[in-house]
């Protein structure tokens, strides 16, 4: 599993699981595009990669806004060349039941979350089908597919970037390209930690919570983002190159299989 010669775009690339998989590509020889919107951190993230020997650049991005988008990937495709990977992991979280919900927590998610995607799956899906070759891996959750309370805009987020990532599939695949979904459950990532009150919650965590209808993890451990990153690069590399349309779930047993 090597990715020499190859350019790899990642959104949310500034920290936990998108940072990660742009560090697995680096030292597997891929010349990695580092898109966030924070600026600072992807900084450092380029210096730590340039430092060690890797290829890597930034652009800092919205990836809600189709505008900036666009003009990143314009940009990459002339400086580093033809992106033949996309690894979309960009998302925000706003917690809140649906019903107490504001327009704006809800509309920030979908956009970040579901349209981010759709702008970037959009352009390189394009650019791949003309080249008839390309890999896309979208970050899902598993709960996409099992409900949550307190979570209902990130859960729905999660569920349109499922089913848009199998009709794309679907599409492009008479062009040579696969599309298919990483799902995470609970990681160790910035995400998962804004949501610990104390130093008992990974404890509960894996436990679970009967009072918020949630399993615990029947691995008895947290994911760290090497977990997710090592599935990704899977799906992204020959040894899944009749892999299509497929959805991996990476949760340790916390949604039973479902």
């Amino acid at each position: 599993m090597n990715f020499y010669n190859k350019v790899a775009l990642i959104t949310g690339a500034a920290q936990g699981i998108g940072k990660t998989v742009a560090e697995s590509l680096a030292k597997k020889g891929a010349t990695v595009a580092l898109l966030d919107i924070n600026t600072e951190a992807l900084e450092t993230l380029e210096s730590e990669l340039l430092t060690a020997g890797y290829k890597a650049s930034i652009y800092t991005v919205d990836i809600g806004n189709s505008h900036q988008v666009n003009e990143a990937i314009t940009c990459i495709e002339s400086q580093l060349g033809p992106i033949d990977m996309l690894v979309n992991v960009a998302a925000i979280l706003r917690m809140g039941n649906l019903t107490e919900l504001s327009d704006n927590d809800w509309n920030a998610t979908l956009t970040t979350n579901t349209t981010g995607f759709f702008n970037t799956c959009r352009v390189i899906g394009k650019l791949m089908k003309e080249r008839r070759q390309g890999v896309i891996v979208n970050v899902s959750s598993n709960a996409a597919k099992t409900p949550r309370t307190g979570m209902g805009a990130y859960a729905a987020s999660k569920a349109a970037i499922s089913q848009l990532t199998r009709c794309l599939g679907l599409e492009l695949a008479e062009y040579g390209i696969r599309c298919n979904l990483v799902s995470p459950g609970s990681t160790d990532t910035p995400m998962q930690r804004i949501l610990w009150t104390d130093d008992t919650m990974p404890e509960q965590i894996l436990k679970g919570s009967p009072e918020s209808y949630r399993l615990g993890i029947p691995l008895q451990k947290i994911a760290t983002p090497q977990d997710i990153a090592n599935t990704i690069l899977f799906l992204l590399s020959d040894d899944a190159g009749h892999i299509t349309m497929e959805e991996i779930t990476v949760d340790g047993g916390a949604t039973l299989g479902v």
